[in-house]
């Protein structure tokens, strides 16, 4: 399944200039590897406003899929949670739930992670954290369920029984 793909690092530090997009460039690799025609890419800094917006324009420019990365901690700057769920009009939350129960084997750190699913239209947009590790492992643990999801969300899956 061919889809179009955008990737939001969310970084004071790399918006920037100061500190090289690592997971950015991680997770552009495992889209592409995925199936993704394209996959844009954004840094924007910890401002709610600006990802908001950000996401708001991706959606309306037909990405069927978005992955942010960085700001779901507990951080005083750690706002992209926030930011999704001004976005979205239905929440996934399987997503997330599970990348935190099985990072959660890994390190106990996982339980400080805020991140949210949902859907904008046909868009759907997950919060990945920000270290290139946990990206990996964060889309080892989705990559099972998403190709499905995608086409759901296109309007040309089937239904999700077994």
């Amino acid at each position: 399944m061919r889809f179009t793909a955008a990737v939001v690092t969310i970084s004071d530090k790399g918006a920037a200039g100061e500190r090289a997009d690592d997971s950015g460039d991680l997770l552009e690799r495992l889209l592409m590897g995925f199936g993704a025609g394209t996959v844009s890419r954004t840094i924007v800094p910890d401002e709610q406003e600006k990802i908001t917006e950000t996401l708001i324009q991706l959606c309306g420019h037909g990405a069927d899929l978005i992955i942010t990365n960085g700001g779901t901690g507990l951080g005083p700057r750690d706002i992209t949670p926030e930011a999704t769920l001004d976005v979205i009009e239905r929440q996934a939350p399987g997503f997330t739930e599970t990348m935190r129960t099985r990072s959660l084997a890994i390190t106990p750190r996982a339980m400080l992670s805020r991140a949210v699913a949902g859907t904008r239209g046909r868009t759907l947009i997950i919060n990945f954290p920000g270290s290139p590790k946990a990206c990996e492992e964060s889309f080892a643990v989705i990559e099972p369920a998403l190709g499905h999801a995608l086409e759901l969300l296109a309007g040309r899956g089937r239904e999700c029984g077994r």
